[in-house]
C-alpha cells in the first residue's frame, strides 16, 4: 500500500491541500516547536510525537498490516458508530481492523486509537491538548509507536524520508504564516476561518544523534480544496435535514 507520508512530508512535496486541517487554528505569526517527532532504533523501532501526528500514526499502522484498533474517534460529522456529541464534536468508541480504520480516516477529525500486537504497539492519549493552554509546553509523548524492525523502511519513508540512516534523531517544526487569503464573497465567519488559504514558511529542524542541528525550509500554501469543501458541506446539509 502506498501510504504517501505524514502531513509534513506532503507540505514539502507541495500537496498543501492535504495538510490544511493542521493549520486552521493559526493566524499570522511564527509558531515554534510544532509537530515534534523523535526516533530511537535498536532491536525495535520506537517513534514518539506530539498530538499533530496522531492521525498519521494511525494511517501508518493501518497501512502496515491487518491490526486490531481500539479507542476514540472524534469527528465533526455524524458517523455510523456508537457515541455522543459534545461541544460540536462527535465522540465515538471504536473497535475494528485496519480496513475499517482506513474507511473512516478521511472523515475523522482525530483518531485516538491504540494497537496491541506482537509486531506493533501503538498508544495515543485520549484527550487532546487544549488550544491556548500551555502553548510552550509540548507533549512530545502524545503518540508512541513501537514496531518490529521489518517495518523500518515504511516508517522511515513516512516520517523520516529526508534523513540518512540513523538510530536516533529528534525533529521539530516551526510554522511561519505570513499571509492569510480570505475566500472571495464569503461572509460566514466560520467558513472564512476554515477555508482561508495560509501562506508562509515551514522550517524542519533535525538533530541526528549528537550532531549539530540541521534546518530545512520550504515555502508553503495550505488550503481546503473545492472538492473537499463541497463534500463536507453536502454531508452537513444531509445531517441537518
Amino acid at each position: 500500500m502506498d501510504m504517501e507520508g505524514c502531513f509534513i512530508k506532503k507540505i514539502f512535496e507541495k500537496k498543501g491541500e492535504e495538510a490544511h486541517a493542521q493549520f486552521v487554528r493559526f493566524g499570522k505569526g511564527v509558531y515554534e516547536s510544532r509537530a515534534v517527532l523523535s526516533l530511537m532504533k535498536t532491536s525495535k523501532v520506537k517513534v514518539k510525537s506530539s498530538s499533530e501526528f496522531a492521525n498519521d500514526f494511525v494511517r501508518l499502522a493501518a497501512g502496515l498490516g491487518d491490526f486490531k484498533f481500539s479507542g476514540i474517534v472524534l469527528s465533526k460529522i455524524e458517523l455510523d458508530l456508537p457515541g455522543k456529541k459534545k461541544a460540536g464534536i462527535y465522540e465515538y468508541e471504536f473497535s475494528g481492523n485496519s480496513k475499517q480504520v482506513l474507511d473512516i480516516i478521511n472523515k475523522a477529525y482525530y483518531l485516538l486509537l491504540d494497537v496491541n500486537d506482537i509486531n506493533l504497539n501503538l498508544k495515543i492519549k485520549k484527550k487532546l491538548p487544549k488550544p491556548g493552554k500551555g502553548e510552550n509546553k509540548v507533549d512530545d509523548k502524545f503518540c508512541s509507536l513501537e514496531a518490529d524492525l521489518k517495518y523500518w523502511a515504511q516508517i522511515k519513508d513516512f516520517f523520516f524520508w529526508d534523513i540518512p540512516e540513523c538510530c536516533k534523531c529528534k525533529i521539530s517544526h516551526e510554522y511561519e504564516i505570513n499571509e492569510i487569503v480570505i475566500p472571495k464573497n464569503e461572509k460566514d465567519f466560520e467558513k472564512i476561518r476554515l477555508n482561508a488559504k495560509r501562506k508562509g514558511k515551514l522550517r524542519r529542524k533535525i538533530i541526528i544523534g549528537k550532531e549539530a542541528e540541521q534546518v530545512k525550509e520550504c515555502e508553503f500554501e495550505v488550503w481546503e480544496s473545492a472538492s473537499q469543501t463541497l463534500k463536507e458541506l453536502s454531508k452537513t446539509a444531509q445531517h441537518n435535514l
